[in-house]
């Protein structure tokens, strides 16, 4: 049993090492094919991976990326300036980079077992490419200024997304910003609509504070090493939202929900949305959470219409759906689909 098991977290490593290639990170993909091949039960780090009782895989506890992040923190703090020298840009052989590696897992190791129980935490900021298309279609159609609440806002860096530049195929929005993002786009351009914002707010079952160091590099170690353009325009857009005055509250999604749910909003769209979050919630609290929505969707009017706008893996293999529903009537559609980083989008639309 403990060798079956081990072989089920190898086979974990090698998926996320495809994920990674996919999404364009040639050395975090190393780095997880090298754990699957190499990593031992000699150390207690290694041990405590091997034998990993939970859901290792990406939509589950995130193994592979719980121990890069470790790794990258321990570069990006200074804590370990051995391990720094084989991270990019630096080019060392696959033997050199796991043999820093394994020397950093006993020299660190208290650090890293206890930072393995944490699941991963990012704040993909180019996901807002994915929002702002579907924040329009939502303007379009209902009319009105929106009260936003985001479930998983992490450190809340989708919920300034009307602080950031688009250029999104042939429609430009917002800027001058520090932020610009350029998703590789198809389809029909995006509907061109004024947005008002009259209030918004998030949650998060451990936000992050952008003002915060320690935060910061919460952060920063699960972006893969090697992409400095996410690390670049993450550090952007945390320096606009240490800017503002809102922060991320501590709080059960569902909890949160019920509480922000409650009161209706006569002359603005009230919109729900979310990005590659929901998917983690475990089966019971997805369900109770779409009940919830659903409920309020129930006594949603036009005066005071209700919207669920989402990024969230399915089925499919391309990508993950955007999809959006507007209530009173309760309509739900796939309006496009997108990367995960939100690298490119396929963009579809309401159409009638």
């Amino acid at each position: 049993m403990p060798h079956e098991r081990a072989e089920i977290i190898r086979q974990s490593f090698r998926r996320q090492a495809k994920a990674c290639t996919d999404l364009g990170s040639p050395f975090i993909a190393r780095l997880c094919t090298l754990a699957a091949e190499r990593l031992t039960e000699e150390t207690p780090v290694g041990t405590t991976l091997l034998g990993w009782p939970g859901n290792p895989d990406g939509t589950g506890d995130a193994l592979a990326l719980r121990l890069a992040g470790c790794l990258h923190a321990l570069v990006r703090s200074g804590l370990d300036l051995d391990l720094a020298q084989v991270y990019p840009p630096h080019d060392v052989t696959d033997e050199h980079l796991w043999a820093s590696v394994e020397t950093a897992l006993v020299r660190n190791e208290d650090f890293i077992l206890q930072r393995l129980k944490s699941a991963p935490q990012t704040n993909e900021v180019r996901r807002s490419s994915v929002l702002l298309p579907g924040f329009l279609t939502i303007a379009e159609i209902c009319g009105n200024p929106l009260h936003l609440s985001e479930v998983g806002a992490s450190a809340g860096l989708n919920l300034h997304w009307d602080r950031y530049a688009y250029t999104l195929g042939k429609v430009e929005w917002g800027g001058p910003s520090p932020v610009v993002l350029q998703p590789a786009w198809q389809g029909p351009s995006p509907p061109i609509a004024d947005i008002e914002i009259i209030d918004r707010a998030g949650c998060d079952l451990n936000p992050l504070d952008p003002g915060l160091e320690a935060d910061q590099l919460r952060l920063f170690s699960y972006i893969w090493a090697d992409q400095t353009d996410r690390l670049q325009r993450t550090a952007a857009a945390l320096a606009i939202a240490a800017a503002s005055q809102i922060r991320v509250e501590k709080a059960d999604a569902i909890d949160w929900l019920r509480i922000r749910l409650l009161q209706a909003h006569p002359g603005m769209t009230h919109v729900v949305y979310h990005t590659i979050a929901w998917q983690y919630l475990p089966a019971a609290l997805k369900a109770e959470g779409e009940a919830l929505i659903a409920e309020a969707g129930a006594r949603a009017t036009s005066e005071a219409p209700l919207a669920r706008l989402q990024l969230e893996a399915d089925d499919k293999p391309e990508g993950a759906a955007i999809l959006l529903t507007l209530w009173p009537n309760g309509e739900t559609r796939e309006i496009g689909r997108a990367d995960f980083h939100g690298r490119w989008v396929k963009w579809v639309g309401w159409q009638d």
